[in-house]
């Protein structure tokens, strides 16, 4: 096809469509190889592509969190818990980052509501301990240093 067909678009042979990335599992990928900058990159593309899409705003905040960006990280599991109120994974994130910054009211609360509907995997009674444990530590007035990291 000479350049002219292929600048007006004639020809008769048809192209293939260009196919669409998935960036969401390239972000995965980007984070298990520990660039976390990179796979917030392909999350936000992702995120463009599907705006209210909880899964992508929760590993967005545990990238940002990664990366010491904890305002992003808690406005992303805002807006995740906007779209889905019960959604575990965020009130738990969003607890432990406000108990790291002192407001204890804010991770109790978001404590409670992550123990009202916690996840149902194999592994969830880990994560429910530590949220028990923690609220155990904001009620003794303890501060987040006395709490074990859950991982």
């Amino acid at each position: 096809m000479s350049w002219w067909s292929r600048l007006t678009g004639g020809g008769t042979a048809k192209r293939p469509m260009p196919q669409r990335l998935d960036y969401l599992s390239e972000a995965l990928a980007l984070e298990r190889q520990g660039d976390f900058d990179a796979a917030l990159t392909s999350y936000r593309l992702a995120l463009r592509d599907q705006p209210n899409d909880q899964r992508i705003l929760q590993n967005m905040a545990i990238a940002y969190s990664r990366t010491g960006r904890l305002d992003d990280a808690i406005r992303c599991y805002r807006r995740a818990l906007e779209i889905e109120p019960q959604l575990s994974g965020a009130h738990y994130g969003l607890a432990f980052l406000l108990f790291k910054r002192g407001d204890n009211n804010g991770a109790e609360r978001h404590l409670n509501a992550f123990l009202e509907h916690p996840p149902q995997s194999a592994e969830a009674e880990r994560w429910v301990h530590h949220a028990k444990q923690t609220l155990e530590q904001i009620k003794a007035g303890t501060g987040a240093d006395a709490v074990p990291d859950a991982e």
